[in-house]
């Protein structure tokens, strides 16, 4: 497949819907020449049709971030088809939601795997090429989760962790090297994550439900109710990953929402934090 030698080379993570679906589509339609990835190639039907709605053409190709096999594969056949990849968007992600005491380790692990080894598998496999060409951004969706800790999302907001704590040690030495490094931090977004993530709740006993239950209960009602509020659409993530991706001086850290904005000042005004704790104690009924 021949791209002009103008156009930039965009590799994105789980663009099977949601904000990686409509990041990869507002990328074709700015120039970049897109390279969609997602677990099960299948799936790609939402995006083929907004892509000729758009009227443009997107190269869709499979990529599990949880297999070392797959990444490479992808990775490489990209650099073959195309000689470099000058932005890579690591979007693919999964919630978990449920009490300390009844997260198994395995759905830990699992929720690590998807959410922070993904993310570091697909920067570690396309990282040298960007090297080598001395030029590249490295685009990723964390989450408020990545930075301010939530009742009940603590295996998620670990993992989403671990991901600020990677990318924020990688930056200056990948600036040194001409690779800009993103965050992109969305708050309450309207796709179907809330609605999956519900779906990850584990069954619980009888003394957990009796020392939980209500708490959780109100938080989940207060939590949907902000995404029914104040959730932003894929759309709007997806100009924010714009921004980042062309603007000439690009940030580390981009919030997507005053909402959001608002938090993190929170957060780092307030060395004690006591103050955010106090906030989400508060949701808890």
């Amino acid at each position: 497949m021949s791209t002009s030698s103008q156009s930039k080379i965009a590799l994105v993570t789980g663009t099977s819907s949601g904000i990686g679906l409509s990041t990869a589509v507002q990328l074709a339609q700015h120039g970049f020449t897109v390279v969609a990835t997602m677990r099960d190639t299948k799936k790609a039907g939402p995006l083929g049709e907004q892509a000729r709605a758009a009227g443009v053409t997107i190269d869709v190709r499979e990529l599990d971030v949880q297999d070392d096999a797959s990444v490479m594969r992808c990775v490489q056949g990209v650099l073959q088809t195309y000689g470099r990849i000058d932005l890579l968007v690591n979007n693919a992600g999964a919630g978990y939601l449920g009490t300390m005491e009844q997260t198994a380790i395995q759905d830990l692990q699992r929720t690590m795997e998807v959410n922070f080894f993904g993310v570091w598998r697909v920067t570690q496999a396309v990282f040298p090429a960007m090297r080598a060409t001395g030029s590249g951004r490295i685009l990723t969706v964390t989450s408020v989760g990545g930075l301010i800790g939530q009742p009940f999302n603590d295996a998620y907001c670990a993992a989403k962790f671990a991901v600020e704590g990677f990318m924020e040690s990688l930056a200056p030495v990948a600036k040194r090297l001409g690779i800009a490094i993103s965050l992109i931090e969305p708050g309450p977004v309207n796709t179907n994550f809330v609605a999956s993530v519900v779906a990850t709740l584990p069954e619980t006993t009888q003394d957990v439900q009796a020392v939980y239950g209500s708490m959780l209960g109100a938080y989940m009602g207060e939590t949907q109710e902000r995404f029914a509020t104040m959730g932003q659409t894929p759309d709007q993530i997806g100009e924010v990953m714009i921004k980042a991706a062309t603007e000439e001086n690009p940030h580390f850290r981009y919030t997507t929402s005053e909402m959001i904005h608002g938090l993190v000042a929170q957060k780092y005004v307030d060395p004690t934090g006591d103050a955010l704790v106090a906030f989400f104690g508060k949701r808890l009924g």
